[in-house]
């Protein structure tokens, strides 16, 4: 096997050659390091995230910064720093817009959008339903209010605890209000929502635009307050509230009506009496809004909006045996505009509103005046999912069998974004994948 040696001499030659090129790159080396942390904003930087996030071809998932930046907690003092701040309703709020506007600035990215910010709140009593469907159903009732909310961008919450112990029944509502204002101040409305209440139009959102003026926007009649004095003027099954000072004190007088007040007796023959309709004993939240909205319209009447231009509650009974003309009605549509047909993501949805609205004007809300546009909410008004102790004029089990239907109805709008149906609305459980260009074909079907 050959071998080969170097030359010695040679070899200390080459070394005295290459010496000074050596120190000169050193140098060199220093002397670009010394200028470059001086100016390193003139140099790129050429580390690992850099190339993977300018390399056109990158197949690593870089994560993206969330829209409202959730760790961003300044040290100055805010309202949350006082001991003597109190989320119930035994204590008074005072300055609250003043205490939100100084919490908003320290914490910009959730004050660019706040006009539109919405919290949904809902919940049920604490303790499992007597009914053996009732937790089932309370459970998809929770998500079909979990979906709708993703949709379009909404925060939500369900409560099951009685966060006043004297308000343990229709009243809950109002403490689990306050305590959500002051846990939210980032949102500009809460909105309540009973368990039982489903949303059954998906693509449907609230236009917020039209109630910059008011305070409180809830279904309403004002005929039904001022002419006929009914307490089922308004629904206090859905609603929205501000999250202002104007709202803290509305919540505080109208409490005042409830078993929390030494008065409730009083408030409960006064309603009695006052309203023509109710056949019921005790102050209820609903016939206490009324009753406010007759006897001190100037002081709050101005900041609340009786809405009734969309078909914000639903009465289940009227609604359920259309749904399969209603499917048809959209299919009609769909049919037509293939923008509507067309597949998305699920997060850019809430595009199709433009498109749906124009073409659904002449379907008009509310089937009483000939309107065939999806109920935005159906109300199970007297099915008491949870007790089983449901309106005797309902027979059978027909409160469970319509609220299969609803949710089924409700829940096929979400699952069309998942390439997915519901064949059967009586039947929750089978779904089958839907062809492209669904509903294209005028064969296809689904009722």
């Amino acid at each position: 096997m050959p071998k080969f040696k170097l030359d010695s001499k040679s070899s200390r030659s080459f070394r005295d050659r290459i010496r000074p090129f050596l120190l000169a790159l050193v140098v060199s080396l220093l002397l670009v390091y010394s200028i470059w942390t001086f100016t390193e904003t003139v140099w790129p930087s050429f580390s690992i995230s850099t190339i993977f996030t300018n390399s056109t071809t990158n197949h690593f998932c870089i994560p993206r910064a969330d829209y409202f930046n959730r760790t961003h907690d300044p040290p100055e003092t805010t309202f949350y720093d006082d001991p003597q701040l109190s989320y119930s309703l035994d204590k008074p709020l005072d300055n609250w817009d003043d205490k939100r506007s100084s919490w908003l600035k320290l914490h910009p990215s959730f004050a660019d959008t706040v006009e539109n910010r919405i919290f949904l709140i809902t919940g049920s009593l604490p303790l499992p339903c007597k009914s053996p469907i009732g937790d089932h159903l309370l459970l998809r009732c929770f998500k079909n209010k979990a979906d709708y909310c993703r949709i379009h961008g909404y925060d939500i919450f369900y409560g099951n605890s009685c966060f006043d112990p004297k308000l343990c029944n229709v009243w809950a509502k109002v403490a689990l209000i306050r305590a959500s204002m002051v846990a939210h101040p980032e949102a500009e409305w809460i909105w309540w929502m009973d368990a039982e209440a489903v949303i059954t139009d998906m693509d449907f959102k609230i236009p917020l635009e039209r109630y910059k003026q008011h305070n409180l926007v809830i279904p309403g009649w004002p005929n039904l307050i001022y002419e006929k004095k009914s307490w089922v003027a308004v629904n206090t099954g859905s609603f929205l509230i501000r999250n202002c000072q104007w709202s803290l004190d509305f919540l505080d007088v109208w409490t005042n009506m409830s078993p929390r007040s030494p008065d409730y007796k009083f408030w409960s023959e006064t309603l009695k009496s006052t309203l023509s309709d109710k056949a019921f004993p005790g102050a209820d939240d609903q016939s206490s809004l009324v009753y406010l909205l007759l006897r001190e319209k100037k002081k709050w009447g101005d900041m609340i909006y009786l809405e009734n231009e969309y078909y914000s509650r639903g009465y289940w009974v009227e609604i359920v045996g259309r749904f399969n003309e209603i499917i048809k009605k959209y299919f009609d549509i769909e049919q037509k505009v293939p923008a509507l047909r067309r597949r998305r993501a699920e997060v850019v949805s809430e595009s199709l509103r433009g498109v749906w609205e124009k073409y659904m004007g002449d379907l008009g809300f509310g089937f009483g005046n000939g309107g065939w546009r999806r109920p935005f909410i159906t109300h199970f008004t007297g099915c008491q999912p949870c007790t089983g102790n449901h309106d005797p004029s309902y027979k059978g089990n027909s409160c469970w069998i319509a609220m299969e239907k609803v949710l089924n109805f409700a829940d096929n709008q979400v699952l069309r974004r998942y390439g997915f149906a519901h064949p059967d609305l009586g039947n929750g459980s089978t779904v089958f994948p839907l062809p492209f260009d669904f509903p294209a074909d005028e064969n296809n079907e689904l009722v």
